[in-house]
């Protein structure tokens, strides 16, 4: 009996060791498959933590990014705003510039002293400055007749680009017909943009109320008026066209819109210029054809003007220009051989021509002319 109960507690020992133990090892079991669980908790929190700390970086680096776009953007449109306030400054200087060039206008004509301001309507341009060489081109509506693309295409194709650079040729509109400008408006527009718009080629017409009252002639049928009146214009017209040029350049070149150019005459003409040792000269002959050719120190232009303008009822403007050496240059009394003399060094010509004209109908209605430079 004694033994069964031995046996019986041994048996319960047992069994309550065996339920210990697999007790203990399911605990165990459970506890490892925590401990995977969460060693993959603390392996998916890094990865998450990773993952923002890289887009936290690419978030940061994008706003960084953002800011300097937005500086560089701020300081382009200062930097715009400060050139455009300058160019703006520049641009009414040199407006103001020209302008006051035009006062001298009003001492001769009484009916601008009303004007505020006098200037030219300009058309098409960039209104350049500060370069070598002004070329000044006058053009009138001649009907069926025109030379002026053939003229611009042979000044311009004959410079070099940097003589085109370091000047400005200025077509001046000295015609009220609206269909003339337009055209000659549409045809650089088409022929020459790039010229224009590297500020190399400008347009301008000159406004109605700057010319006194010539009409009358006009009307006239008197063909000698009429050819008087025309003169007298075309005398205002090279007044005004030099007084525009005059802020803009050292050397104004007075040129016709029927004329060719020489090759390389711009160069030609530079190297002459260097060449000559004295700054006494008062312009320089690169054709012998009336006002074509004729290059003068813009320094000079509001003189010469001013004479024109004395005299613009009496005399063409190129007879005018012989007649400033005998005012300026002679002295009463003196022998005319001396005075000769004394203009072969300040009124210099070049030779062979580096302009011709070409034109046949002139800019007076109905006339045709067939004047040609000989030293061409």
């Amino acid at each position: 009996m004694r033994t069964r109960h031995v046996n019986l507690l041994i048996t319960l020992i047992a069994v309550v060791l065996f339920s210990f133990s697999c007790f203990c090892i399911s605990r165990m079991t459970q506890t490892s498959n925590q401990l995977t669980n969460c060693r993959n908790h603390i392996s998916e929190f890094k990865e998450s933590i990773l993952r923002l700390k890289n887009k936290t970086e690419r978030n940061r680096q994008e706003l960084l990014n953002a800011f300097k776009e937005m500086k560089r953007d701020i300081t382009k449109k200062e930097r715009d705003a400060q050139n455009a306030v300058e160019k703006k400054v520049n641009a009414l200087d040199t407006n103001e510039t020209v302008s006051d060039a035009f006062e001298v206008l009003k001492f001769f004509f009484p009916h601008l002293r009303k004007v505020d301001r006098i200037y030219p309507d300009v058309i098409m341009g960039r209104e350049k400055t500060g370069v070598t060489f002004a070329l000044g081109i006058s053009t009138v509506n001649r009907g069926n007749y025109s030379y002026l693309k053939q003229t611009l295409t042979s000044i311009l194709s004959r410079m070099t680009l940097a003589e085109e650079k370091d000047s400005v040729v200025i077509i001046s509109i000295a015609d009220s017909n609206e269909n003339y400008v337009k055209s000659v408006v549409d045809m650089i527009t088409k022929k020459f943009k790039r010229q224009v718009t590297s500020g190399s080629l400008e347009v301008i017409s000159i406004p109605a109320y700057f010319y006194p009252n010539i009409s009358h002639a006009a009307r006239s049928t008197d063909n000698s008026e009429k050819l008087e009146s025309w003169r007298i214009k075309q005398v205002l017209d090279f007044c005004f066209l030099m007084l525009y040029a005059q802020p803009k350049a050292m050397y104004y070149l007075q040129l016709e819109d029927d004329i060719l150019a020489n090759k390389m005459y711009l160069t030609k003409i530079t190297d002459f210029v260097r060449s000559i040792t004295s700054n006494n000269w008062l312009y320089i002959e690169f054709s012998v054809l009336g006002f074509i050719g004729k290059l003068f120190k813009s320094e000079d232009l509001t003189d010469f003007v001013r004479f024109f303008l004395m005299f613009y009822k009496d005399k063409p403007v190129d007879l005018l220009l012989g007649d400033i050496f005998l005012v300026k240059m002679c002295t009463p009394g003196e022998a005319l051989e001396k005075c000769i003399e004394r203009n072969k060094h300040i009124r210099i010509r070049y030779k062979p021509s580096l302009f011709q004209h070409v034109g046949i109908q002139s800019s007076y209605p109905g006339r045709e002319q067939y004047f040609k430079d000989i030293y061409y």
